[in-house]
């Protein structure tokens, strides 16, 4: 060992010392092995030995509090469930006993607009890769910092087409916490210079961003997004596409649905979205070079956004109250 390389062994009262984070972007974590909820960020720690850690063994969802209120929190849980099955993990509480600690969660974070990240992991007990040598099933919760709080809309993203091959299939219908795709996606983005990129199928057709969902609007006003067989079922999405019945009421739209999207019709298309949890609906005015939507936010954009914004007021059926 070369001289002057020898690191110090410390105790407890030293190593938390020596890990002091000063950042304020963390408000309050429940974790189950502690079984109880921290607001020090220097505390918000999971085990290095837990599966979701070395191994990427766990789920996740994750949802936001809007004016004191959760939204959506049921549809979220539901699939956190789904997604917890299908990889074999068993659910760690009940539903119930879940909602409730979520609630005392963000509430000890003392902030009415945040986001709320849910993890449950197969659990402590092996450094290696058997699952069946967890000991149980662990949950975190990690409450911190809602970008655009005051929830206006963009005034529109620039997108690419990703070079990352897109998930096949449990993997990319099951919301785990191996997102290296993912983080590969977003680095992709920022080298490119554009907000976010979006994988293609096997045969050209429009998949997902890396943690957003896509939809086009025709010059036909048909509203589509990509079949949920092969892409992540988001949230909102889905809340977008139930919410365009009434656009084709309106007269806005003609079709809401699930269809298969090439690139040619996404280039063509009248309107192209983004969909995700932080910003709801954002329009996209550039895609892969090419101008969308004259520049500027198309009406169908702007008319799902009012739609789901008038979801989270709080006479909402779909809000969770915490404050």
């Amino acid at each position: 060992m070369r001289a002057g390389l020898d690191k110090k062994i410390v105790g407890q009262e030293e190593w938390l010392a020596r890990s002091v984070r000063k950042d304020q972007t963390l408000y309050s974590m429940y974790s189950s092995v502690a079984d109880c909820i921290v607001k020090e960020p220097t505390l918000m720690c999971v085990p290095i030995d837990d599966h979701m850690v070395h191994r990427g063994d766990g789920v996740f969802e994750s949802f936001k509090c809007i004016g004191g209120n959760i939204y959506n929190l049921d549809v979220h849980l539901a699939r956190l469930e789904r997604s917890c099955a299908a990889i074999g993990i068993s659910m760690p509480v009940p539903r119930e006993e879940m909602l409730d600690v979520i609630v005392q969660t963000v509430r000890a974070g003392g902030r009415k607009y945040s986001l709320v990240r849910l993890l449950v992991s197969r659990g402590t007990g092996t450094m290696g890769i058997n699952p069946y040598a967890c000991t149980r099933s662990e949950w975190y919760i990690v409450v911190y910092e809602l970008p655009n709080a005051g929830g206006t809309m963009s005034d529109g993203v620039a997108v690419a087409v990703s070079q990352v091959p897109m998930k096949p299939g449990i993997f990319a219908t099951v919301k785990t916490c191996n997102y290296l795709p993912n983080v590969l996606m977003k680095k992709e983005a920022i080298d490119l210079g554009v907000d976010y990129t979006i994988t293609l199928d096997e045969e050209g057709n429009l998949g997902e961003g890396a943690t957003e969902n896509v939809g086009i609007v025709t010059p036909e006003r048909e509203l589509l997004m990509p079949p949920p067989e092969r892409v992540l079922a988001g949230t909102t999405a889905k809340r977008a596409l139930a919410l365009a019945q009434q656009l084709i009421k309106e007269g806005l739209l003609t079709v809401a649905e699930y269809r298969p999207i090439t690139l040619e019709m996404a280039r063509s298309a009248a309107e192209m979205h983004i969909y995700g949890t932080t910003l709801n609906i954002t329009p996209v005015i550039s895609f892969d070079g090419q101008i969308m939507s004259d520049g500027r936010p198309g009406p169908v954009a702007t008319r799902l956004f009012e739609l789901l914004k008038q979801e989270m007021i709080p006479d909402s059926s779909r809000l969770t109250r915490v404050f």
